[in-house]
């Protein structure tokens, strides 16, 4: 992790997410144009807050960890570029909507 990932922390129950790359090209080696490719529903697990807090004070840690694979929903998220060439996004945990086990 670089240096610039390392000082952003999301609050809460936030999780910054590094989505998939789009498929390019088949394995035939045929390229899909941009506008046939299909969007990216999975991406990786970057960065986790520390979780949320119930009315009693108590903090509920985050079901998912850096470093897992999710599925995520179609729309959503906030887009956040920590770093030169690379685009992140945060997503509430209950916007996630699944792990992925590969």
């Amino acid at each position: 992790m670089s240096g610039a990932m390392k000082k952003l922390i999301p609050l809460f129950d936030r999780v910054l997410i590094k989505k998939a790359e789009a498929i390019t090209k088949t394995k035939g080696g045929i390229v899909i144009p941009e506008k046939a490719q299909t969007k990216v529903l999975e991406g990786i697990v970057m960065a986790v807050g520390p979780g949320t807090r119930t009315q009693n004070g108590d903090l509920v840690p985050l079901s998912v960890q850096v470093g897992d694979n999710v599925l995520l929903p179609e729309y959503g998220g906030t887009k956040v570029n920590v770093e030169e060439n690379a685009e992140y996004h945060l997503y509430r945990e209950s916007d996630i909507l699944a792990k992925v086990n590969q």
